[in-house]
């Protein structure tokens, strides 16, 4: 189905991560300007341009997906964003040789200073205009504040997965807004641009929408969404909000 005005929705679920901020520009910048205090080897006068920048974003993606997935399979005790965050921030400044602990400290921020797509902001606008909008992040509580404060995302109810004490796909996160909302699976819209979130909603019994992001995992041939949605301002048509 492509037509969700015909859906009997009374909220959507928001992704924060990659659907309504550019989560790899933020840490990116960050690495960026790591880089500009690290030593550079004679006789080139930086080695770290575009493409080592991009590598070490790498770096930071890799460590934290695969920490969570540890948690998920049991194998690493829980862990909030933040101490995943300080953990690739490490790894990022030892590849580059700072060994600044404030210089670190810093980059570790760099995960909550992500700029929102050109549409999110007046999308998430209009859409509250009919539904009310939960934010569902794999973001820490502190995180998922500092995310929303920087990218002007307004919400009426913001929900981290801290409170299940694991990460997306885990069903439990995404209990959280079914539990908050008090209405059933099927009345709520899961909203992301990574398609593994939306199966996960989907075994829920949740609704799902597609949005297309320069980032994320796109749905596979196989996948079978409610709505598929070119940014916010084309789900806001599809769901016939003003």
């Amino acid at each position: 189905m492509e037509n969700g005005a015909q859906l009997q929705i009374d909220a959507l679920v928001f992704d924060v991560l990659g659907t309504l901020v550019d989560e790899p520009a933020g840490i990116r910048a960050g690495i960026s300007e790591l880089t500009a205090r690290a030593p550079s080897p004679a006789p080139r006068p930086s080695p770290y341009d575009d493409s080592t920048v991009a590598k070490l974003l790498s770096v930071w993606q890799q460590h934290v997906d695969g920490e969570q997935r540890r948690m998920l399979d049991g194998s690493r005790p829980y862990a909030t964003s933040d101490v995943l965050d300080r953990e690739a921030a490490r790894l990022v400044a030892e590849a580059v040789g700072v060994d600044d602990p404030a210089a670190v400290a810093e980059l570790a921020l760099a995960g909550r200073r992500l700029p929102p797509w050109p549409d999110t902001v007046a999308g998430l606008a209009r859409l509250a205009e009919r539904f009310s909008l939960i934010g569902l992040s794999n973001a820490s509580r502190t995180a998922l504040l500092e995310v929303n404060t920087h990218a002007g995302l307004r919400w009426h109810q913001a929900l981290s997965a801290e409170d299940a004490r694991t990460y997306k796909p885990d069903p439990a996160v995404y209990e959280l807004a079914v539990t908050v909302t008090g209405r059933p699976p099927e009345r709520l819209l899961m909203v992301a641009t990574h398609a593994w979130d939306l199966r996960a909603a989907q075994a829920l019994g949740l609704r799902t929408a597609y949005v297309a992001r320069p980032v994320g995992d796109p749905p596979t041939s196989t996948d079978r969404f409610d709505v598929y949605a070119d940014g916010l301002d084309d789900l806001a048509d599809r769901l016939g909000a003003p």
